[in-house]
């Protein structure tokens, strides 16, 4: 029997570990000298794969963590006298320890939204203000595709977000850490729910779908991003290695890698809620769109439970917890799962 640390859990995709083909991929870009700082021809080449999936006027700039794609790609496109307007739920607001209030001096403006989606009828609070000096000005509408209670926004429904954004002066950055899950729920290229759909800045994740480290910064309109790599120098994002973040997404990309690491997730997540629905006084909260399964059980269940398989709770008040699936969890890692719950 796996030990509680080495056993595969259900607390989050960063907990998995890295795919066997990015590893090989940094083993085989692990000879000889190349120039650093991005100037190599590793990075050349993942530049060129991000602009043949996002279109030929995205341009890509590699970081180290999900946190500073998000408050870099926002330092890119908005100052220190604008709001940036985003759900409760957001990691802008939750889970990036005020780092974009302090590394972009904006107003970080919240709206509550059950399923974690945000809408027009939802931002409309917060629209006004404009050109009145006294109030900080709405700038950046941000979406998180998939949003963090695991539920998927059409391509239409980006496109309405971003029309209304765009109808006001404003742009649209998209958190998506968990990019690759939401174009597998949607069964669609990146492009078509982002680019054509009228997403200005994304950040582009592969650390929650098998990759070791990195994300990505992809400015998806020409002349949103003529200073950047000055503010990527200033927020010490510039990788001196950069090969070792460019060689994992070559091999994402490769074969679509990322693809079949998401459909598996994605499976899984399923496989694990049609199980859970044999159990009366266990509640599925949202619908299971990507890699994650919120349900509220009681407290003494879950702490049960977590002794075996650690996972998160949501919302302590309501006694809902987060289960997450990776591109490594097995059938039997649910299974089993189901067998411990079932012995109560």
């Amino acid at each position: 029997m796996e030990s509680n640390r080495e056993k595969r859990g259900f607390a989050s995709d960063n907990n998995a570990g890295i795919h066997p083909d990015i590893f090989k991929e940094l083993i085989a870009v692990n000879t000889g000298h190349v120039i650093g700082y991005g100037s190599d021809i590793y990075t050349e080449r993942a530049l060129d794969i991000f602009k043949e999936q996002l279109g030929a006027s995205t341009e890509t700039f590699f970081v180290f963590t999900g946190t500073a794609a998000n408050v870099l790609s926002l330092s890119g496109i908005a100052r220190s006298w604008n709001s940036v307007i985003t759900a409760f739920t957001a990691h802008l607001e939750q889970d990036e320890c005020g780092a974009p209030e302090k590394f972009t001096g904006c107003k970080v403006l919240t709206v509550d939204t059950p399923d974690g989606k945000i809408n027009t009828e939802l931002l409309e609070r917060h629209i006004y203000g404009f050109d009145f000096e006294h109030h900080s000005q709405p700038k950046v509408i941000s979406v998180t595709q998939p949003t963090e209670m695991g539920t998927v926004y059409t391509a239409s429904e980006i496109r309405k977000i971003a029309d209304f954004a765009h109808d006001r002066g404003m742009l649209l950055h998209m958190d998506g850490a968990r990019l690759a899950n939401a174009a597998v729920s949607l069964n669609l290229p990146f492009k078509e729910f982002t680019t054509d759909a009228g997403v200005d800045v994304l950040s582009f994740g592969g650390t929650k779908n098998g990759m070791m480290f990195g994300e990505a910064i992809c400015f998806l309109k020409p002349g949103l991003s003529s200073d950047f790599k000055y503010i990527r120098k200033q927020g010490m994002q510039l990788a001196s290695k950069m090969r070792f973040i460019s060689a994992q997404y070559i091999a994402y990309f490769r074969d679509d890698l990322w693809k079949n690491c998401a459909t598996h997730s994605n499976a899984m997540a399923k496989i694990l809620a049609q199980k859970l629905q044999q159990f009366s006084e266990i509640k599925i909260t949202q619908p299971v769109q990507s890699n994650g399964v919120f349900v509220i059980m009681t407290s003494e269940v879950a702490e049960k439970m977590r002794n075996s398989y650690f996972f998160y709770p949501w919302n302590e008040k309501t006694s809902e917890y987060r289960l997450m699936t990776s591109w490594d969890t097995t059938e039997a890692d649910i299974e089993d799962f189901i067998f411990l719950l079932k012995k109560g």
